[in-house]
């Protein structure tokens, strides 16, 4: 059994004694003369359990539970008493202990119950990433579509997902990057184990390197405990590195060292550690044009892009919004106990003819906005934010159905830009946000779609 222990207890003798016996059982431990001294330990260090006096001056243990249920929600704390009543045990459980102790500790006991809350304490929390999971249905159920783009996901997240292949998924802030490495994780071996997203951009650099490998106790000032990294908590699961472009370069090696060795070494340490993990990155950089440029290692590079999927921007799959609106309308109504039917015509082609730079998570916001604004059955064009409908409110759509609407718009839209581009389709794709080659598959398209 491994855990961070912080032993706290203004007795030097009884708090000694009850160290060597935890460190015996490989536990790494701590140890704090007195309430205070041990709040300011907590304030810059994770411990998985602490295990503190009832009765210390000052600060005694009733105070300083208090005090780690605001500072360190997750930790586990035992109080030890020497004045054993069913109101003292009662009073303590009451305050938010998990157990208690009666000095003098008998230490085969004293042993046995810390081991049954660290277990229950590393289940727990494998429990609350899986319930999680399974409340937001990360399964296909998320990835909504019909078009040609969404369906060829659909297809690469089926051949990939029972393999245990790296994956890099490259898109767009906001096009649904973790939703995509969620399906991989739910069709996988693994799917029963826990999916641990991580924004490397996110964390402090000082101390990202410490939260994914772990550190050694000494290993900097305030390291008093050893820690694991989340790559060691993410047992048999699979880890999810949002934002991998963010990685300094420092890092990159020692991740590089992961993918190859499947090993972590730990801040301060010189054993390296193995790791059991399946590893999903995302970037919205163009991580191939970083490596060249020296801002990302080419050869970590590589590595990650085992299996690269490319989620396309919103505005190249307008085919996929209405679908994509109709579940973004059920998901808030659910959220936010209202009853909209959708969105009426007038409201659809607007959404349907937008910018869209935000991708899919701008248009979740506007379906949320236009939901608290609005009332009756349907969303309206009024309940869109103003600055939104103007931008193409005022514009005029032929046909009576969607689609007609749709090709209508991207037809005049193409044909625009392409005349101020002067015929220029090289040109007219980067005006347009899109790829010389979706350029020409959208003109296809749309020619079919005349005959």
């Amino acid at each position: 059994m491994t855990g961070n222990i912080l032993v706290v207890d203004d007795e030097a003798a009884s708090r000694e004694s009850l160290v060597d016996v935890l460190s015996d059982e490989g536990y790494e431990t701590a140890t704090a003369a007195g309430g205070a001294s041990a709040i300011e330990m907590l304030e810059s260090n994770d411990f998985d359990l602490v295990i503190t006096d009832l009765r210390m001056p000052e600060v005694d243990g009733v105070a300083l539970l208090k005090r780690i249920r605001q500072l360190r929600p997750q930790t586990l704390v035992i109080l030890m008493t020497a004045y054993a009543s069913v109101e003292t045990a009662v009073e303590a459980l009451r305050q938010g202990a998990h157990d208690y102790m009666i000095k003098p500790l008998v230490f085969e006991d004293a042993l046995a119950k810390i081991a049954r809350l660290l277990e229950r304490r590393q289940l727990a929390w494998q429990i609350q990433h899986l319930r999680r999971e399974v409340e937001e249905r990360f399964d296909f159920d998320n990835l909504v579509g019909q078009s040609a783009a969404m369906k060829q996901i659909v297809g690469l997240i089926k051949k990939v997902s029972p393999t245990d292949s790296t994956v890099l998924i490259s898109g767009e802030s906001g096009v649904g990057k973790e939703v995509v490495a969620r399906a991989v994780h739910r069709q996988s071996m693994r799917a029963d184990r826990i999916f641990l997203p991580i924004n490397c951009g996110a964390i402090p650099e000082n101390l990202l390197e410490s939260q994914l490998f772990g550190h050694v106790r000494g290993a900097f000032t305030g390291a008093v405990t050893a820690q694991e990294g989340l790559f060691q908590r993410a047992k048999s699961g699979t880890i999810f590195l949002d934002e991998i472009g963010e990685l300094p370069l420092g890092l990159q090696v020692k991740l590089l060292r992961v993918l190859e060795e499947r090993e972590v070494l730990a801040v301060g340490s010189t054993e390296p550690a193995h790791v059991d993990v399946r590893i999903i990155a995302a970037t919205n950089r163009d991580l191939e044009a970083s490596a060249g440029a020296g801002e990302f290692r080419e050869d970590l590079y590589y590595r990650l892009n085992v299996f690269g999927i490319d989620i396309p921007p919103l505005r190249e799959r307008r085919e996929d919004i209405p679908l994509l609106v109709d579940f973004l309308v059920r998901r808030h109504n659910e959220e936010m106990n209202r009853h909209f039917k959708g969105v009426e015509n007038a409201a659809m082609k607007i959404l349907v003819g937008a910018a869209w730079k935000g991708n899919v998570r701008e248009l979740d916001n506007i379906i949320e906005h236009a939901m608290i604004l609005g009332s009756g059955d349907w969303i309206r064009v009024e309940d869109l934010p103003a600055r939104f409908a103007a931008s193409v409110g005022g514009r005029e759509y032929a046909g009576g159905d969607l689609k007609s609407a749709m090709r209508t718009f991207e037809r005049n839209h193409i044909e625009n830009v392409l005349a101020e581009c002067d015929g220029d389709k090289r040109g007219a794709a980067s005006a347009l946000g899109i790829s010389l080659s979706s350029l020409y598959r959208k003109l296809e398209e749309l020619e079919a779609g005349d005959s």
